[in-house]
């Protein structure tokens, strides 16, 4: 048995055995090697990122079924091209130390022009995966991860950045963050929220995941001295009046779930409480003796400005048997949702069927 035939069971067993909120289903639409990131074209073509495979995939549902089953590989043996995004019929890769371009991609798929519109980014591999998005403003924002498990190291590293294609420049929006590959603007305030990915070998309930809001440029959110509100780095040491000054966590999540993108829900086509939902791709734990993670989650918005924390699929585990990692959200058009697998190299649809919804609450953050 071929290792495609075990994907596509491996995603099949994914779908099947997904904990979905009543109402709601989950059926997969494509397969992409190492699913990462993911961008629509402007004619309808969904384009996909890879990290280990070094591919761009893009797919086109050619029938109009919802699947997308007419595959190309816009690129291969890319370094770690996790990260894309999609502006003025243009094609943005993230590929460590480069951002590249591929100009009127969607009329040339089979061999696309390829330029390098900026690479003075770091070309360390650990944490060097970006995911990427434009901003309101038209700059690019590229995060560069720490080089390491829990190290200090000088910018650009362990930063968000906002990337000026045209001037060939940036400003750093946010430092001390140790690893993002996840991040979206508030439909309404326009604010950045991110996802960051706490350091290793505290063991297993520590430090706490996070996410973050980035209310004022330049802000500084405590990596390395700092992990979540108040866990303090056994190695490097900060002043009070430092501690004092960090930004703390919008919201404290597990230790070691790995959240990467997260996506505030702007469609209508889920329950009215899912308006303006920050939802959460929780990969999953690979440094704690028993897993984490695995499952897609939310911040529910409450009446009183407060969020309310809810696992909206999975975990997708049996027993410490990973079933599927989530990886990155992309509305689809009607309002439904799709979901990143790179674990299964596939792409999965959330789809709302208009039957009331059910959910318990979760415990509240500490």
């Amino acid at each position: 048995m071929g290792s495609v035939t075990l994907l596509i069971i491996a995603a099949a067993t994914a779908v099947s055995s997904a904990q979905l909120p009543q109402g709601f289903s989950l059926t997969q639409v494509a397969e992409a090697d190492n699913a990462r990131q993911m961008a629509w074209g402007s004619k309808g073509t969904l384009f996909v990122g890879s990290r280990k495979a070094g591919k761009v995939h893009a797919l086109q549902d050619q029938d109009g079924d919802g699947v997308y089953e007419t595959r190309h590989t816009v690129a291969q043996g890319l370094y770690l091209p996790s990260g894309i995004a999609f502006r003025d019929d243009t094609l943005y890769v993230a590929a460590v130390n480069r951002i590249l371009a591929f100009p009127e991609v969607e009329t040339r798929l089979v061999a696309p022009k390829m330029e390098v519109v900026y690479d003075g980014l770091p070309s360390d591999a650990h944490h060097g995966w970006k995911f990427i998005r434009f901003a309101p403003d038209g700059r690019l924002i590229v995060p560069v991860g720490a080089p390491c498990n829990i190290c200090n190291p000088a910018l650009p590293y362990a930063s968000i950045l906002a990337l000026d294609l045209d001037k060939g420049r940036y400003e750093v929006l946010a430092k001390g963050v140790r690893n993002s590959v996840g991040f979206d603007f508030h439909p309404d305030s326009g604010e950045l929220y991110f996802s960051d990915n706490g350091r290793d070998m505290m063991g297993d309930d520590l430090p706490p995941d996070e996410i973050n809001r980035l209310v004022t440029a330049g802000s500084h959110f405590g990596y390395p001295f700092l992990h979540g509100a108040k866990v303090a780095d056994p190695k490097f040491k900060a002043s009070a009046g430092q501690m004092a000054g960090f930004e703390k966590p919008l919201w404290q999540l597990q230790a070691h779930v790995a959240p990467l993108g997260i996506h505030f829900y702007r469609g209508e086509a889920f329950p009215p409480e899912y308006r303006g939902a920050l939802l959460i791709a929780e990969h999953g734990s690979w440094n704690r003796s028993s897993k984490v993670g695995y499952q897609v989650s939310a911040l529910m918005p409450q009446a009183d400005g407060s969020w309310q924390y809810r696992v909206i699929i999975g975990p997708w585990l049996d027993g410490e048997q990973p079933l599927a990692r989530p990886v990155a959200f992309l509305e689809h058009p009607d309002g439904s949702l799709l979901i990143s697998d790179d674990y299964n190299g596939a792409v999965y649809k959330l789809t709302y069927n208009g039957m009331p919804t059910q959910t318990a609450d979760n415990e509240n953050n500490e």
